[in-house]
């Protein structure tokens, strides 16, 4: 037995021996030998984008779609092995662009650097050709964002950018992707980027020294991001856009029954096309230095005074408090009034003569519309307009302007002064403090038209409007749709210059005065002209859709406003016109 033994503790001895040699040899005589195969085979680990869901509008058409694109990365481990200069010469990029790039900190040695996207096949082949020079080379394929609709869209649908420190800082979603992932900016992109983007995926693969895949460890397949449907008519919206184009404005039409919003376009506007490979530093200054914001959503962001199209307003408290009738003439107007040492003047300087409301409407009579903001009292006046929705948001989104309704007691708390009678003249026409939003002045023409129903604005089809009926006598309502029909298609109406033959619609003009005469007549201001509104509806015996339409220093609500949204309607009806004869 005890020879066994030693026979036993010999052989455990000379295994112990064995292996502590073998360590030896892997660990010190051949260091270099199996570091060097250790990093030639590596562990990669690839975040995957999910593609976006797709924007459609009410009929189907995309308004956003996903087209394949290719990037080239480097991995991390060779940042510093790679030759710059011919990655510089075939992506057409400064050595010190590629070098800052590859020598930011980032937040994983696994996560590949991104150079350049949106590579051409020449650049893709050269790259591929070059492959043994340019070690840890990464060529993925991926999909881009694309605006077929370019800037109609733009302030509609928002942008795509990278992520942001900020948000990654900020939002949880945002913390395990990609510095290089583009996530929603601005816009619809925004508001719905969760639902947009989808779930990433992710590749786990085995590399040689040259990056190249050798073999496939674990996948995660990414999950599209799901499909969003609009109630906006492509049509409509391009030819708001193509109508207020070279012109500074907006427009927005919803349908009256639902509030569906139909179109929203602002202008000046921006190609989101540059922003889906980041925006260039040039282009954006371009953009943040102009004086014509285009950047700004002018739709819920602008505040203008009404103007004429607050006389809508006026007319109905007038009509509801029982203070007027249709027929009833109110004002002799001599093309003005005085009020002690004040003059209030009529747009018509001859006057219009005896005026009762139809007429007051039809051809925008100031001077009737002074006298009824007497008989109402501003009391009254901001009772109707706040219950028609001014001077609050509608409920579209947070980033909406509540704009303003002024009372005495506003004027007495903010500008600390007495409310004059003056100030009631003013607000009667909609003119001096009052300040609206163009989807605020829709909706107020919708509540017209939809027997005083008011709805909240929305734009993701199935949603359901939330709906107040404000109780008002649609009679009223019908003695002002009657008479705004006739502003466009009565010859003595302010609109009537806007008439159209193809479409029947109705409406009323506003000229917002912006700066005072004496101040114009200076030589630096002589090119500012006054604000044109025009709010309507389409078509007049059944109406589709109520809209309001501002042109910024466009000059007369009736020369200019109103004939811009007759452009618009006609555009979008002979656009559907032709495309019924195609299918």
């Amino acid at each position: 037995m005890r020879k066994k033994d030693y026979i036993f503790a010999t052989m455990i001895f000379l295994i112990f021996i064995i292996i502590l040699l073998r360590l030896w040899q892997l660990q010190i005589l051949n260091t270099e030998k199996y570091k060097k195969l250790a990093e030639q085979n590596r562990i990669r680990i690839i975040k995957i984008p999910a593609p976006r869901g797709i924007i459609y509008d009410r009929n189907g058409i995309p308004l956003v779609e996903n087209i394949p694109s290719f990037a080239v990365s480097i991995s991390p481990e060779y940042a510093y092995k790679v030759d710059i200069n011919i990655l510089a010469k075939i992506l057409n990029l400064s050595a010190e662009e590629i070098e800052k790039k590859l020598s930011k900190k980032y937040e994983s040695i696994y996560m590949p650097i991104r150079i350049k996207e949106d590579l051409t096949f020449k650049e893709i082949a050269m790259l591929e050709a070059r492959r043994s020079e340019l070690p840890g080379l990464i060529i993925e394929t991926e999909i881009k964002r694309h605006y077929p609709f370019g800037p109609a869209t733009a302030h509609l649908l928002g942008y795509l950018g990278k992520i942001t420190e900020e948000q990654i800082k900020d939002n949880l979603q945002y913390k395990n992707l990609p510095s290089y992932f583009m996530v929603g900016q601005t816009g619809l992109e925004k508001i719905f980027d969760d639902k947009l983007r989808g779930t990433p995926g992710e590749k786990i693969v085995e590399v040689d020294a040259l990056g190249r895949e050798l073999r496939l460890i674990k996948e995660s397949p990414p999950v599209k991001g799901e499909d969003i449907y609009l109630t906006i008519d492509a049509l409509l919206q391009e030819s708001a856009y193509k109508s207020l184009e070279t012109l500074t404005g907006a427009f927005v039409a919803i349908k009256p029954d639902t509030g569906e919003i139909l179109a929203l376009v602002s202008s000046p506007s921006f190609d989101p096309n540059i922003f889906v490979e980041g925006v260039p530093q040039h282009y954006w200054n371009e953009l943040i230095n102009n004086p014509q914001n285009p950047l700004l959503n002018r739709v819920i962001q602008g505040l203008y005074a009404p103007g004429s199209t607050f006389k809508v307003i006026t007319a109905l408290a007038g009509l509801e408090e029982g203070v007027i009738t249709p027929d009833k003439v109110l004002v002799n107007c001599t093309g003005g009034i005085s009020f002690g040492a004040w003059t209030f003047g009529c747009w018509k300087k001859g006057g219009h003569g005896p005026v009762n409301l139809r007429k007051a409407l039809v051809e925008s009579c100031d001077v009737y519309f002074y006298e009824l903001g007497r008989i109402l009292g501003i009391k009254k006046i901001h009772k109707y307009a706040t219950l028609l929705g001014l001077g609050s948001p509608t409920g579209f989104n947070s980033d909406e302007k509540a704009g303003l309704v002024p009372d005495d007691e506003w004027k007495k708390n903010v500008k600390k002064a007495s409310w004059f009678l003056g100030d009631t003249f003013n607000t009667s026409i909609g003119q001096g403090f009052l300040k609206v939003t163009p989807l605020q002045m829709a909706r107020v023409m919708a509540i017209i038209v939809n027997e005083g129903v008011k709805v909240t604005p929305y734009i993701i089809r199935g949603n359901e409007a939330k709906k107040e009926n404000l109780n008002l006598n649609p009679k009223n309502l019908e003695i002002i749709k009657k008479a705004l029909s006739a502003v466009v298609n009565e010859p003595e109406g302010t609109a009537s210059g806007a008439r159209s033959y193809i479409i029947k619609f109705g409406g009323k003009t506003g000229t917002v005065q912006v700066i005072s005469k004496k101040l114009k007549e200076k030589v630096s201001y002589k090119n500012i002209e006054h604000h044109a509104w025009f709010i309507g509806f389409a078509p007049t015996d059944n109406p589709e859709m109520a809209f309001s339409l501002i042109v910024e220093h466009g000059g007369s609500g009736g020369a200019v406003a109103a004939p811009v949204a007759k452009n618009i309607l006609e555009g979008y009806i002979l656009k559907k016109r032709q495309l019924n004869v195609k299918n």
